[in-house]
Protein backbone atom coordinates (compact mmCIF):
# COMPACT_ATOMS: atom_id res chain seq x y z
CA UNK A 1 0.00 0.00 0.00
CA UNK A 2 1.56 3.34 -0.55
CA UNK A 3 1.92 6.29 1.49
CA UNK A 4 -0.72 8.29 0.07
CA UNK A 5 -3.45 5.35 0.51
CA UNK A 6 -2.68 4.87 4.10
CA UNK A 7 -3.11 9.05 4.63
CA UNK A 8 -6.59 9.12 2.94
CA UNK A 9 -7.14 6.37 5.25
CA UNK A 10 -5.89 7.47 8.30
CA UNK A 11 -8.00 10.52 7.51
CA UNK A 12 -10.88 8.39 7.20
CA UNK A 13 -11.05 7.57 10.77
CA UNK A 14 -9.48 10.17 12.14
CA UNK A 15 -11.75 13.01 10.72
CA UNK A 16 -15.11 10.08 9.87
CA UNK A 17 -17.81 12.15 8.06
CA UNK A 18 -20.14 9.94 10.91
CA UNK A 19 -19.69 7.85 14.18
CA UNK A 20 -21.82 5.40 15.18
CA UNK A 21 -22.87 4.59 18.65
CA UNK A 22 -24.23 1.11 20.19
CA UNK A 23 -27.97 0.94 19.35
CA UNK A 24 -26.66 2.07 15.06
CA UNK A 25 -24.02 -0.56 15.25
CA UNK A 26 -26.18 -3.44 16.37
CA UNK A 27 -29.69 -2.47 14.41
CA UNK A 28 -30.49 -4.92 11.72
CA UNK A 29 -29.16 -4.39 8.98
CA UNK A 30 -25.84 -2.98 10.99
CA UNK A 31 -24.35 -0.35 8.99
CA UNK A 32 -21.00 -2.13 10.02
CA UNK A 33 -19.07 -4.09 6.75
CA UNK A 34 -18.82 -7.93 6.82
CA UNK A 35 -15.36 -7.17 5.47
CA UNK A 36 -11.93 -6.54 7.10
CA UNK A 37 -10.25 -3.60 8.40
CA UNK A 38 -9.54 -1.13 11.13
CA UNK A 39 -11.92 0.80 13.92
CA UNK A 40 -11.25 3.92 16.00
CA UNK A 41 -13.24 4.22 19.07
CA UNK A 42 -13.95 7.70 20.20
CA UNK A 43 -15.14 8.36 24.09
CA UNK A 44 -16.49 11.15 26.14
CA UNK A 45 -16.42 11.09 29.82
CA UNK A 46 -13.68 8.56 30.35
CA UNK A 47 -12.17 7.95 33.88
CA UNK A 48 -9.71 10.84 34.65
CA UNK A 49 -7.07 9.08 35.01
CA UNK A 50 -6.47 8.12 31.25
CA UNK A 51 -4.47 10.98 29.94
CA UNK A 52 -5.77 12.71 27.04
CA UNK A 53 -2.97 14.79 25.86
CA UNK A 54 -1.89 14.72 22.67
CA UNK A 55 -5.26 12.53 21.49
CA UNK A 56 -6.95 13.57 18.74
CA UNK A 57 -10.21 15.32 19.54
CA UNK A 58 -13.36 15.85 18.03
CA UNK A 59 -17.07 16.21 18.57
CA UNK A 60 -17.89 13.07 19.11
CA UNK A 61 -15.03 12.66 22.23
CA UNK A 62 -11.42 11.58 22.22
CA UNK A 63 -9.96 9.21 19.58
CA UNK A 64 -8.35 6.70 22.40
CA UNK A 65 -8.23 3.00 20.92
CA UNK A 66 -8.37 1.36 17.38
CA UNK A 67 -8.70 -2.12 16.84
CA UNK A 68 -8.54 -4.62 13.61
CA UNK A 69 -10.52 -7.64 11.98
CA UNK A 70 -9.32 -10.11 11.36
CA UNK A 71 -5.92 -11.24 13.23
CA UNK A 72 -3.01 -11.16 11.51
CA UNK A 73 -2.65 -14.41 9.99
CA UNK A 74 -0.38 -16.56 11.70
CA UNK A 75 3.23 -16.85 10.11
CA UNK A 76 2.63 -20.64 9.26
CA UNK A 77 -0.32 -19.46 7.30
CA UNK A 78 -2.49 -22.36 9.24
CA UNK A 79 -4.50 -20.45 11.38
CA UNK A 80 -6.38 -17.46 9.62
CA UNK A 81 -9.52 -15.42 11.44
CA UNK A 82 -12.90 -15.85 9.66
CA UNK A 83 -13.51 -12.35 11.70
CA UNK A 84 -14.98 -8.94 10.08
CA UNK A 85 -15.11 -5.70 10.77
CA UNK A 86 -19.19 -6.35 11.70
CA UNK A 87 -18.48 -9.43 14.05
CA UNK A 88 -15.54 -7.91 16.16
CA UNK A 89 -17.10 -3.94 16.58
CA UNK A 90 -20.52 -5.76 17.42
CA UNK A 91 -19.13 -8.16 19.85
CA UNK A 92 -16.90 -4.82 21.72
CA UNK A 93 -20.64 -3.30 22.32
CA UNK A 94 -22.24 -6.77 23.54
CA UNK A 95 -19.98 -9.22 24.25
CA UNK A 96 -17.83 -9.40 27.43
CA UNK A 97 -14.37 -9.04 28.52
CA UNK A 98 -13.09 -12.84 28.01
CA UNK A 99 -13.45 -12.01 24.38
CA UNK A 100 -13.05 -8.05 24.20
CA UNK A 101 -9.99 -6.88 25.34
CA UNK A 102 -11.40 -2.92 24.77
CA UNK A 103 -13.95 -3.91 27.31
CA UNK A 104 -11.59 -5.62 29.95
CA UNK A 105 -9.60 -1.94 29.19
CA UNK A 106 -12.78 -0.19 30.09
CA UNK A 107 -14.18 -2.32 32.63
CA UNK A 108 -10.77 -1.86 34.84
CA UNK A 109 -10.45 1.94 33.97
CA UNK A 110 -14.34 2.15 34.89
CA UNK A 111 -14.53 -0.66 37.79
CA UNK A 112 -14.93 1.72 41.00
CA UNK A 113 -17.44 4.12 38.81
CA UNK A 114 -19.84 1.65 37.98
CA UNK A 115 -19.33 -1.06 40.85
CA UNK A 116 -17.70 -3.51 38.80
CA UNK A 117 -15.61 -6.44 39.52
CA UNK A 118 -13.91 -9.12 36.91
CA UNK A 119 -14.69 -12.39 37.93
CA UNK A 120 -14.12 -16.62 36.80
CA UNK A 121 -17.41 -17.26 35.33
CA UNK A 122 -18.89 -21.09 34.43
CA UNK A 123 -15.73 -23.03 35.02
CA UNK A 124 -13.51 -20.67 36.00
CA UNK A 125 -11.70 -20.62 33.17
CA UNK A 126 -13.32 -17.50 31.74
CA UNK A 127 -13.18 -14.05 32.99
CA UNK A 128 -15.98 -11.70 32.78
CA UNK A 129 -17.30 -8.61 34.53
CA UNK A 130 -20.11 -11.14 34.96
CA UNK A 131 -23.24 -9.24 35.68
CA UNK A 132 -21.44 -6.04 35.33
CA UNK A 133 -20.94 -6.36 31.62
CA UNK A 134 -24.59 -4.96 31.36
CA UNK A 135 -23.78 -1.55 33.27
CA UNK A 136 -20.51 -1.54 31.11
CA UNK A 137 -22.70 -1.97 27.63
CA UNK A 138 -24.58 0.69 28.88
CA UNK A 139 -21.42 3.39 29.33
CA UNK A 140 -20.72 2.70 26.02
CA UNK A 141 -24.00 3.37 24.56
CA UNK A 142 -24.40 6.39 26.71
CA UNK A 143 -20.07 7.28 26.05
CA UNK A 144 -18.40 5.30 23.06
CA UNK A 145 -18.76 6.17 19.48
CA UNK A 146 -16.84 4.08 16.33
CA UNK A 147 -15.99 4.23 12.86
CA UNK A 148 -14.43 1.73 10.62
CA UNK A 149 -12.51 1.82 7.35
CA UNK A 150 -12.55 -1.08 5.22
CA UNK A 151 -8.85 -2.94 4.29
CA UNK A 152 -7.19 -5.58 3.23
CA UNK A 153 -4.66 -6.25 5.55
CA UNK A 154 -5.87 -4.16 8.44
CA UNK A 155 -2.75 -5.07 10.48
CA UNK A 156 -0.50 -2.63 8.41
CA UNK A 157 -2.89 0.51 8.73
CA UNK A 158 -2.98 -0.26 12.96
CA UNK A 159 0.59 -0.38 12.99
CA UNK A 160 0.62 2.69 11.31
CA UNK A 161 -1.85 4.73 13.23
CA UNK A 162 -0.41 3.31 16.73
CA UNK A 163 3.25 4.90 15.76
CA UNK A 164 1.45 7.93 14.21
CA UNK A 165 -1.28 8.98 16.83
CA UNK A 166 -1.48 8.93 20.85
CA UNK A 167 -3.71 5.86 21.40
CA UNK A 168 -3.22 5.77 25.28
CA UNK A 169 -5.88 2.81 25.33
CA UNK A 170 -3.86 0.63 22.69
CA UNK A 171 -1.13 -1.89 24.59
CA UNK A 172 0.22 -3.98 22.00
CA UNK A 173 2.76 -2.46 19.60
CA UNK A 174 2.28 0.95 21.69
CA UNK A 175 5.34 0.75 23.39
CA UNK A 176 6.26 4.76 23.30
CA UNK A 177 2.61 5.10 25.48
CA UNK A 178 3.18 7.12 28.71
CA UNK A 179 0.06 5.08 29.86
CA UNK A 180 0.92 1.83 28.79
CA UNK A 181 2.39 0.43 32.35
CA UNK A 182 -0.79 2.06 34.05
CA UNK A 183 -2.86 0.43 32.40
CA UNK A 184 -1.36 -3.04 32.49
CA UNK A 185 -1.30 -2.88 35.99
CA UNK A 186 -4.94 -2.23 36.46
CA UNK A 187 -5.74 -4.94 34.28
CA UNK A 188 -3.69 -7.09 36.07
CA UNK A 189 -4.71 -6.05 39.39
CA UNK A 190 -8.77 -7.14 38.17
CA UNK A 191 -7.55 -10.37 37.19
CA UNK A 192 -5.49 -11.57 40.16
CA UNK A 193 -8.26 -9.99 42.23
CA UNK A 194 -10.70 -12.31 40.38
CA UNK A 195 -8.69 -15.27 41.36
CA UNK A 196 -8.30 -14.64 45.06
CA UNK A 197 -12.71 -14.48 44.60
CA UNK A 198 -15.12 -17.41 44.28
CA UNK A 199 -16.22 -18.64 40.89
CA UNK A 200 -19.56 -17.61 39.71
CA UNK A 201 -21.11 -20.41 37.93
CA UNK A 202 -23.14 -20.51 34.71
Amino acid sequence: MTNEAFDVEIEALVRPPVTFDRAKVLSRPSPVPPAPGVYAWYFHGMAKTVPFEGTHASDDGHLLYVGISPKAPSRDGLRISRQSLRTRVRYHFRGNAAGSTLRLTLGSLLAEELGIQLRRVGSGQRLTFSDGEAKLSDWMAGHARVCWVATPAPWTLESALITQLTLPLNLDQNVTSGFREQLSALRAHQRLTARELPVIPR
